[in-house]
């Protein structure tokens, strides 16, 4: 068996009888002996001689191993882009070349292109056109198509929190590991596949690397709609900023297994994570109910405060001061309330299947001293989803309001009158912005799309909220006070029996 890297070196070919021979003549044959390749074209319905040319070559070339396939129905620029992949899963390939048919992009990189796959740098690379001065212009680049370059790379790059030279580069080369993590099946079948696979490649955190390579464009057609693919481009990556923040879930961005970024702390800016951290005076006792993979511990323990975390999974890092206690929250609490001052319940009540019983299970523990409870959740009344609502859907998913863990749905009444029946005295209430920074990068857009949310809040807190903060105060509960009641009769009793009988 080959110890060389297995590579695909994948064409997709459209109308391209005039040009796929030469496409073909221009892969440098050291490719094939330092990996194990082959080469799949792979005509997309042409009703011209690609793949009759295809096909031919393959007969005058035996000493390239070479796969001719033609599909029946056209399947669009993206649909012929998930045949390939597929391909190359299936076939066990480590890499993959997207190569285009017409010759725009130099076969002659591939070499070049390669290596950081080779050498474990990347997850994906790009053949980039502005990474050179005037590069792309001078290779003859259509001056609307530079400026639409331009401005559709700055607007992504704002949106998505990255740096790339540019989105729209043809010229593409994948590891097979980070295709197999990525929902790629799901993409459109038009000419934005290929900005749907950067969001996806970004959101499971993978390494892209970006290299120059030289600007061609010739007498080949295109057949792309500019103003059509700007749109579908846009819309694309706005999709996936409501999907970051939670607003929006799309079932294509999210990774096939990966982390799950809805659980990570959302610190140093208006967000529920950072309100709930000032909530807590200095060298305050906090247990954080429910504290998930990434508490507040550490966090809490930086402003001097003694800590405890309660989970049904043991933190991903050490708890300073070591007071773990892990248990499902549907169950009796097996940890005592009493030692602490604050509780934090951050998005955890929305988790449960009896918030009412979990809630006066809680308030059971306590004594006269009353507890503040710091509490957060979901508001369902959110105006993106009383718009789905209108156009008829309610789609749950795998983060943000309609998580599909969440058993208990509420809005700021709901969750008020929740407190106010289990026994708590409701101090503070506040709306919360979407977190525009945990999905775009904290830079200057997601500041101003935090200041636009925190002034529609002002306007319409149930409607503008992302989320519900609240902060509450305990009151003894009747049970409590009616044993303290008992114990403090009985004392008076017999302190007047003792005196009367001097």
């Amino acid at each position: 068996m080959s110890s060389r890297p297995r590579l695909l070196v994948f064409i997709v070919a459209y109308y391209a009888e005039a040009t796929l021979r030469r496409v073909l003549d221009r892969i440098p044959r050291g490719v094939f002996d330092e990996y194990e390749t082959e080469v799949l074209v792979v005509d997309d319905a042409s009703e011209d001689r690609t793949f009759e040319v295809g096909k031919a070559y393959r007969t005058e070339h035996v000493e390239v191993p070479l796969t001719v396939f033609r599909n029946r129905y056209n399947q669009g620029y993206g649909g012929n882009q998930k045949i390939g992949y597929a391909y190359a899963l299936k076939h066990g390939f480590d890499f993959v070349a997207l190569v285009h048919g017409d010759g725009q992009y130099a076969p002659e990189e591939l070499p070049r292109l390669l290596a950081p796959l080779r050498d474990g740098e990347a997850d994906a690379v790009f053949g980039s056109r502005f990474l050179t001065r005037r590069g792309a212009l001078e290779g003859g680049m259509p001056l609307y198509k530079f400026v639409g370059n331009r401005i559709l790379t700055t607007f992504q790059n704002a949106a998505l929190g990255t740096r790339l030279s540019e989105f729209h580069s043809g010229f593409r080369l994948y590891s097979a590991r980070a295709l197999a993590i990525i929902p790629f099946q799901l993409n459109s079948a038009d000419f934005h596949f290929d900005t749907e696979i950067i969001i996806q490649l970004l959101n499971a955190r993978q390494r892209i690397v970006e290299l120059p390579i030289p600007t061609y464009y010739g007498d080949e057609i295109s057949r792309v709609n500019g103003m059509a693919y700007a749109w579908n481009v846009t819309v694309a990556t706005l999709r996936n900023v409501a999907h970051r923040t939670g607003i929006l879930w799309q079932r294509k961005f999210a990774p096939l297994g990966g982390e799950n970024r809805h659980y990570s702390l959302k610190l140093g800016y208006p967000s529920s994570h950072q309100w709930a951290l000032d909530a807590v005076p200095a060298g305050e006792s906090v247990l954080d109910i429910g504290a998930g993979p990434f508490s507040l511990c550490g966090e809490l323990a930086k402003k001097g405060c003694r800590v405890g975390f309660v989970d049904q999974f043991p933190p991903v890092e050490p708890v300073p001061g070591g007071e773990v206690y892990l248990q499902d929250l549907d169950e009796p609490p097996r940890f005592d309330v009493g030692p602490w001052k604050y509780l934090l319940l951050l998005d955890v009540i929305e988790h449960m299947k009896d918030p009412e019983e979990f809630l006066a299970r809680l308030r059971a523990g306590f004594g006269h001293e009353p507890k503040v409870v710091v509490l957060t959740t979901p508001n369902v009344a959110f105006f993106v989803t009383r718009l789905m609502l209108l156009l008829g859907q309610f789609n749950y998913a795998n983060a943000g309001i309609l998580d599909r863990t969440h058993k208990r749905l509420f809005t700021f009444r709901g969750i008020r009158r929740l407190l106010r029946d289990e026994g708590f005295r409701v101090k503070e209430v506040r709306g919360v912005p979407a977190p525009f920074p945990k999905a775009i990068g904290d830079g200057w857009l997601a500041r101003l799309l935090l200041g636009v949310n925190l002034a529609l809040i002002r306007v319409s807190r149930s409607l503008f909220s992302y989320q519900v903060f609240l902060v509450a105060e305990s009151t003894p509960s009747v049970d409590f006070l009616l044993d303290d009641l008992g114990k403090a009769s009985g004392e008076r009793e017999g302190t007047g029996r003792q005196g009367s009988g001097l």
